[in-house]
Protein backbone atom coordinates (compact mmCIF):
# COMPACT_ATOMS: atom_id res chain seq x y z
CA UNK A 1 0.00 0.00 0.00
CA UNK A 2 1.24 3.17 -0.81
CA UNK A 3 2.83 5.60 1.76
CA UNK A 4 -0.06 8.27 1.60
CA UNK A 5 -2.83 5.58 1.72
CA UNK A 6 -1.10 4.52 4.65
CA UNK A 7 -0.89 7.31 6.46
CA UNK A 8 -4.99 8.54 5.35
CA UNK A 9 -5.64 4.35 6.75
CA UNK A 10 -4.04 4.69 10.05
CA UNK A 11 -5.60 8.20 10.69
CA UNK A 12 -9.09 7.02 9.79
CA UNK A 13 -8.61 3.74 11.98
CA UNK A 14 -7.70 5.75 14.63
CA UNK A 15 -11.11 7.85 14.53
CA UNK A 16 -13.24 4.32 13.48
CA UNK A 17 -11.11 2.93 16.97
CA UNK A 18 -12.82 5.24 19.05
CA UNK A 19 -16.44 3.74 18.06
CA UNK A 20 -15.59 0.29 17.20
CA UNK A 21 -14.41 -2.34 18.05
CA UNK A 22 -10.67 -3.64 16.66
CA UNK A 23 -9.64 -3.85 13.22
CA UNK A 24 -10.40 -7.24 11.50
CA UNK A 25 -13.43 -7.92 13.48
CA UNK A 26 -16.23 -8.84 11.65
CA UNK A 27 -19.26 -5.80 10.94
CA UNK A 28 -22.18 -6.15 13.17
CA UNK A 29 -24.78 -6.50 10.12
CA UNK A 30 -25.87 -9.17 7.65
CA UNK A 31 -22.48 -10.25 6.33
CA UNK A 32 -22.52 -13.39 4.38
CA UNK A 33 -20.53 -16.38 4.59
CA UNK A 34 -20.90 -18.69 0.91
CA UNK A 35 -20.15 -21.07 0.66
CA UNK A 36 -20.38 -24.37 -2.57
CA UNK A 37 -20.76 -27.84 -0.79
CA UNK A 38 -20.70 -31.24 -2.22
CA UNK A 39 -19.27 -33.89 -4.92
CA UNK A 40 -16.92 -32.56 -7.27
CA UNK A 41 -19.09 -31.33 -10.46
CA UNK A 42 -22.43 -31.52 -8.20
CA UNK A 43 -21.86 -28.93 -5.74
CA UNK A 44 -24.93 -26.81 -4.18
CA UNK A 45 -25.21 -23.88 -2.63
CA UNK A 46 -24.80 -22.39 1.02
CA UNK A 47 -23.87 -20.09 3.45
CA UNK A 48 -22.78 -20.93 7.26
CA UNK A 49 -25.02 -19.31 9.47
CA UNK A 50 -23.65 -17.19 12.81
CA UNK A 51 -23.07 -21.17 14.63
CA UNK A 52 -21.35 -22.51 12.05
CA UNK A 53 -23.92 -24.60 10.46
CA UNK A 54 -24.17 -24.79 6.73
CA UNK A 55 -27.34 -24.26 5.37
CA UNK A 56 -28.98 -24.79 1.89
CA UNK A 57 -29.48 -22.04 -0.28
CA UNK A 58 -30.57 -24.53 -3.34
CA UNK A 59 -34.59 -23.16 -2.86
CA UNK A 60 -33.55 -19.80 -3.53
CA UNK A 61 -30.57 -19.48 -5.84
CA UNK A 62 -29.29 -22.28 -8.38
CA UNK A 63 -25.34 -22.00 -7.31
CA UNK A 64 -23.17 -18.88 -6.53
CA UNK A 65 -22.63 -17.21 -9.60
CA UNK A 66 -21.94 -13.86 -10.53
CA UNK A 67 -25.23 -12.75 -10.97
CA UNK A 68 -26.08 -14.07 -7.02
CA UNK A 69 -22.48 -12.02 -6.45
CA UNK A 70 -23.95 -8.65 -7.86
CA UNK A 71 -25.34 -6.18 -5.22
CA UNK A 72 -28.52 -6.75 -5.89
CA UNK A 73 -27.92 -10.64 -5.74
CA UNK A 74 -26.47 -10.14 -2.34
CA UNK A 75 -29.46 -7.99 -0.79
CA UNK A 76 -31.59 -11.01 -2.17
CA UNK A 77 -29.51 -12.90 0.51
CA UNK A 78 -29.02 -11.17 2.95
CA UNK A 79 -32.95 -10.67 3.19
CA UNK A 80 -33.40 -14.23 4.02
CA UNK A 81 -33.92 -15.66 7.35
CA UNK A 82 -30.88 -18.12 7.98
CA UNK A 83 -32.52 -20.29 10.41
CA UNK A 84 -35.49 -20.92 7.87
CA UNK A 85 -33.11 -22.90 5.64
CA UNK A 86 -32.33 -26.75 6.22
CA UNK A 87 -29.08 -27.61 7.49
CA UNK A 88 -26.63 -29.54 5.63
CA UNK A 89 -25.77 -32.55 7.99
CA UNK A 90 -22.45 -34.42 8.19
CA UNK A 91 -19.18 -32.35 6.88
CA UNK A 92 -19.20 -32.40 3.11
CA UNK A 93 -16.91 -31.25 0.88
CA UNK A 94 -16.50 -28.11 0.14
CA UNK A 95 -15.91 -26.62 -3.52
CA UNK A 96 -14.69 -23.38 -5.05
CA UNK A 97 -17.03 -21.11 -3.22
CA UNK A 98 -18.45 -19.42 -6.41
CA UNK A 99 -18.75 -20.78 -9.82
CA UNK A 100 -18.83 -19.12 -13.39
CA UNK A 101 -15.28 -17.62 -12.70
CA UNK A 102 -13.93 -15.75 -16.00
CA UNK A 103 -10.59 -14.29 -14.84
CA UNK A 104 -8.36 -14.75 -12.78
CA UNK A 105 -5.87 -11.78 -12.44
CA UNK A 106 -3.01 -12.17 -10.35
CA UNK A 107 0.26 -9.77 -8.45
CA UNK A 108 3.61 -10.54 -8.32
CA UNK A 109 6.11 -9.73 -6.25
CA UNK A 110 2.94 -7.60 -4.09
CA UNK A 111 4.91 -7.87 -1.05
CA UNK A 112 8.31 -6.25 -0.20
CA UNK A 113 9.66 -8.19 1.50
CA UNK A 114 8.95 -11.16 -0.59
CA UNK A 115 10.17 -9.33 -3.39
CA UNK A 116 13.41 -8.83 -1.83
CA UNK A 117 13.56 -12.58 -0.68
CA UNK A 118 13.79 -13.76 -4.18
CA UNK A 119 15.93 -11.06 -5.27
CA UNK A 120 14.39 -9.45 -7.28
CA UNK A 121 13.58 -5.11 -7.54
CA UNK A 122 10.52 -4.06 -5.37
CA UNK A 123 8.49 -3.15 -8.48
CA UNK A 124 7.64 0.29 -9.36
CA UNK A 125 4.68 -0.43 -10.83
CA UNK A 126 2.13 -3.69 -10.23
CA UNK A 127 3.41 -6.63 -11.53
CA UNK A 128 0.30 -8.48 -13.69
CA UNK A 129 0.09 -11.99 -14.80
CA UNK A 130 -3.23 -14.39 -15.40
CA UNK A 131 -3.67 -17.74 -13.87
CA UNK A 132 -5.57 -20.37 -16.00
CA UNK A 133 -9.48 -21.44 -14.72
CA UNK A 134 -8.66 -24.91 -15.39
CA UNK A 135 -6.25 -24.31 -12.14
CA UNK A 136 -9.26 -23.82 -10.05
CA UNK A 137 -9.37 -26.64 -6.75
CA UNK A 138 -11.50 -26.64 -3.53
CA UNK A 139 -10.27 -25.80 0.26
CA UNK A 140 -9.52 -29.06 1.05
CA UNK A 141 -9.02 -31.35 -1.80
CA UNK A 142 -5.77 -32.43 -3.15
CA UNK A 143 -3.02 -30.49 -4.32
CA UNK A 144 -1.14 -32.72 -7.84
CA UNK A 145 1.45 -32.02 -8.75
CA UNK A 146 2.29 -32.27 -12.15
CA UNK A 147 4.15 -35.43 -13.73
CA UNK A 148 7.02 -33.30 -14.54
CA UNK A 149 7.24 -30.87 -11.55
CA UNK A 150 10.36 -30.76 -10.32
CA UNK A 151 10.24 -27.40 -7.73
CA UNK A 152 6.55 -26.97 -6.91
CA UNK A 153 6.05 -23.87 -4.12
CA UNK A 154 3.41 -22.92 -1.97
CA UNK A 155 2.08 -19.73 -1.33
CA UNK A 156 -0.72 -18.24 0.72
CA UNK A 157 -2.65 -14.98 -0.97
CA UNK A 158 -6.07 -12.60 -0.13
CA UNK A 159 -8.27 -13.06 -2.94
CA UNK A 160 -10.36 -10.04 -3.57
CA UNK A 161 -14.09 -11.48 -5.49
CA UNK A 162 -15.33 -9.02 -8.16
CA UNK A 163 -19.38 -8.37 -8.06
CA UNK A 164 -19.68 -5.77 -10.53
CA UNK A 165 -18.35 -4.98 -14.51
CA UNK A 166 -15.52 -2.45 -13.50
CA UNK A 167 -13.46 -0.35 -15.88
CA UNK A 168 -11.72 2.57 -14.78
CA UNK A 169 -13.17 3.37 -11.35
CA UNK A 170 -11.54 4.93 -8.66
CA UNK A 171 -9.90 3.40 -5.23
CA UNK A 172 -12.44 5.44 -3.17
CA UNK A 173 -15.17 4.11 -5.25
CA UNK A 174 -13.46 0.18 -5.94
CA UNK A 175 -15.37 -1.09 -2.61
CA UNK A 176 -18.51 -0.38 -4.22
CA UNK A 177 -17.83 -3.30 -7.18
CA UNK A 178 -16.55 -6.04 -4.87
CA UNK A 179 -18.39 -8.86 -3.43
CA UNK A 180 -16.37 -10.23 -1.12
CA UNK A 181 -12.82 -12.01 0.16
CA UNK A 182 -11.42 -15.67 0.66
CA UNK A 183 -8.43 -17.11 0.28
CA UNK A 184 -6.10 -18.25 -2.53
CA UNK A 185 -3.48 -20.48 -2.56
CA UNK A 186 -1.44 -19.81 -5.52
CA UNK A 187 0.90 -22.92 -6.03
CA UNK A 188 3.70 -22.09 -8.19
CA UNK A 189 5.82 -24.28 -10.38
CA UNK A 190 9.27 -22.31 -9.72
CA UNK A 191 10.96 -24.44 -12.38
CA UNK A 192 7.91 -24.12 -15.42
CA UNK A 193 7.59 -19.59 -13.97
CA UNK A 194 11.66 -18.86 -14.41
CA UNK A 195 13.25 -21.55 -16.50
CA UNK A 196 10.72 -22.17 -19.58
CA UNK A 197 11.03 -19.26 -21.59
CA UNK A 198 9.39 -16.86 -19.15
CA UNK A 199 5.70 -16.02 -17.97
CA UNK A 200 4.18 -16.53 -14.83
CA UNK A 201 1.31 -18.01 -15.74
CA UNK A 202 3.58 -21.17 -17.16
CA UNK A 203 4.11 -22.06 -13.33
CA UNK A 204 0.85 -21.02 -11.90
CA UNK A 205 -1.66 -23.00 -14.33
CA UNK A 206 -1.47 -26.82 -13.70
CA UNK A 207 -4.90 -28.09 -12.56
CA UNK A 208 -5.57 -28.07 -8.55
CA UNK A 209 -2.67 -25.32 -8.45
CA UNK A 210 -5.23 -22.67 -7.45
CA UNK A 211 -7.28 -23.38 -4.28
CA UNK A 212 -10.09 -21.07 -3.34
CA UNK A 213 -12.24 -20.39 -0.10
CA UNK A 214 -13.15 -21.98 2.50
CA UNK A 215 -16.05 -19.60 1.95
CA UNK A 216 -16.56 -16.30 0.25
CA UNK A 217 -16.57 -13.59 3.04
CA UNK A 218 -18.59 -10.73 1.93
CA UNK A 219 -17.19 -6.87 2.35
CA UNK A 220 -19.10 -6.03 4.92
CA UNK A 221 -17.86 -8.60 6.95
CA UNK A 222 -14.12 -7.41 6.81
CA UNK A 223 -13.95 -4.20 8.88
CA UNK A 224 -10.19 -3.33 7.51
CA UNK A 225 -9.25 -5.58 4.76
CA UNK A 226 -5.38 -4.32 4.94
CA UNK A 227 -5.30 -5.43 8.52
CA UNK A 228 -5.35 -9.53 8.15
CA UNK A 229 -3.28 -12.21 9.62
CA UNK A 230 -2.40 -15.06 7.22
CA UNK A 231 -0.41 -18.13 7.48
CA UNK A 232 1.06 -21.29 5.93
CA UNK A 233 2.14 -24.20 7.53
CA UNK A 234 3.51 -26.99 5.84
CA UNK A 235 3.75 -30.75 7.89
CA UNK A 236 3.17 -28.79 11.08
CA UNK A 237 5.95 -25.79 10.29
CA UNK A 238 5.07 -22.26 10.20
CA UNK A 239 6.70 -20.75 6.62
CA UNK A 240 4.47 -17.80 5.76
CA UNK A 241 3.46 -15.76 8.77
CA UNK A 242 2.62 -12.18 7.90
CA UNK A 243 -0.42 -9.52 7.72
CA UNK A 244 -2.47 -8.00 4.38
CA UNK A 245 -0.76 -4.27 5.68
CA UNK A 246 2.42 -5.05 3.97
CA UNK A 247 0.94 -5.70 0.47
CA UNK A 248 2.28 -2.86 -1.81
CA UNK A 249 -1.08 -2.46 -3.36
CA UNK A 250 -3.80 -2.57 -1.26
CA UNK A 251 -6.92 -4.56 -1.89
CA UNK A 252 -9.17 -1.55 -3.42
CA UNK A 253 -6.26 0.02 -4.84
CA UNK A 254 -5.65 -3.20 -6.81
CA UNK A 255 -9.16 -3.53 -7.85
CA UNK A 256 -8.71 0.48 -9.21
CA UNK A 257 -5.21 -0.34 -10.54
CA UNK A 258 -6.34 -3.21 -12.83
CA UNK A 259 -9.30 -1.67 -14.11
CA UNK A 260 -7.41 0.42 -16.15
CA UNK A 261 -5.75 -2.06 -18.25
CA UNK A 262 -9.14 -4.27 -18.76
CA UNK A 263 -12.54 -4.76 -17.19
CA UNK A 264 -12.99 -6.75 -14.55
CA UNK A 265 -15.84 -9.01 -15.05
CA UNK A 266 -18.40 -9.82 -12.43
CA UNK A 267 -17.13 -13.58 -10.22
CA UNK A 268 -13.32 -12.22 -11.25
CA UNK A 269 -11.10 -13.38 -8.23
CA UNK A 270 -7.88 -11.29 -7.95
CA UNK A 271 -5.08 -12.89 -5.91
CA UNK A 272 -3.07 -10.09 -4.42
CA UNK A 273 0.44 -11.81 -3.88
CA UNK A 274 2.08 -13.75 -1.39
CA UNK A 275 4.07 -12.37 1.59
CA UNK A 276 7.73 -13.73 2.33
CA UNK A 277 8.20 -17.07 3.42
CA UNK A 278 8.10 -19.10 -0.23
CA UNK A 279 10.32 -22.50 -0.24
CA UNK A 280 12.35 -21.23 -3.54
CA UNK A 281 13.66 -18.66 -0.85
CA UNK A 282 15.12 -21.36 1.52
CA UNK A 283 17.57 -22.24 2.10
CA UNK A 284 18.32 -24.78 1.40
CA UNK A 285 14.90 -24.39 -1.18
CA UNK A 286 11.95 -26.41 0.00
CA UNK A 287 9.46 -27.63 -2.64
CA UNK A 288 6.08 -29.58 -2.71
CA UNK A 289 6.67 -33.66 -2.30
CA UNK A 290 4.23 -36.11 -2.58
CA UNK A 291 2.95 -36.76 1.06
CA UNK A 292 2.96 -33.39 2.38
CA UNK A 293 0.65 -31.23 4.03
CA UNK A 294 -0.31 -27.90 3.66
CA UNK A 295 -2.45 -25.73 5.80
CA UNK A 296 -3.12 -21.75 5.41
CA UNK A 297 -5.54 -19.25 6.73
CA UNK A 298 -5.95 -15.65 6.73
CA UNK A 299 -7.82 -13.69 9.52
CA UNK A 300 -12.28 -14.47 9.10
CA UNK A 301 -11.52 -16.05 5.79
CA UNK A 302 -10.82 -19.82 7.46
CA UNK A 303 -8.45 -22.17 6.70
CA UNK A 304 -7.50 -24.55 4.23
CA UNK A 305 -6.19 -27.87 4.37
CA UNK A 306 -3.94 -29.80 1.23
CA UNK A 307 -2.35 -33.38 1.15
CA UNK A 308 0.28 -33.13 -1.63
CA UNK A 309 -0.03 -36.08 -3.97
CA UNK A 310 1.57 -37.19 -7.50
CA UNK A 311 -0.83 -38.12 -10.56
CA UNK A 312 -1.55 -41.52 -10.78
CA UNK A 313 -0.16 -44.13 -13.47
CA UNK A 314 -3.86 -43.67 -15.20
CA UNK A 315 -3.57 -39.76 -14.60
CA UNK A 316 0.16 -39.69 -16.30
CA UNK A 317 -0.73 -41.25 -19.50
CA UNK A 318 -4.30 -39.23 -19.69
CA UNK A 319 -1.82 -36.40 -19.31
CA UNK A 320 0.28 -37.59 -22.12
CA UNK A 321 -2.05 -38.47 -24.24
CA UNK A 322 -3.37 -34.77 -24.65
CA UNK A 323 -0.43 -33.51 -26.44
Amino acid sequence: MKLSNLLLTAASAGVLALFAAPAALAQPGPALKLVRYGPVGAERPGLIDAAGTIRDLSGHVEDITPAVLSPSGLERLRAIDAASLPAVEGNPRLGVPLTGIRQIPALARNYRAHALEGDFEVPEEPVLFFKSITSLNGPNDPVILPPDSVNSDFEVELGVVMGSEASYVGADEAIDYVAGYLICEDVTERHYQRNLGGGNAKGKSANTFTPLGPWLLTTDGVREVQDLNMWLDLNGERMIESNTSYMLEGALETVSYLSRFFTLLPGDVICSGTPEGVGAARSPPVYLKPGDVMTLGIDLLGEQRHEVRAYSAEEIEQYANQY
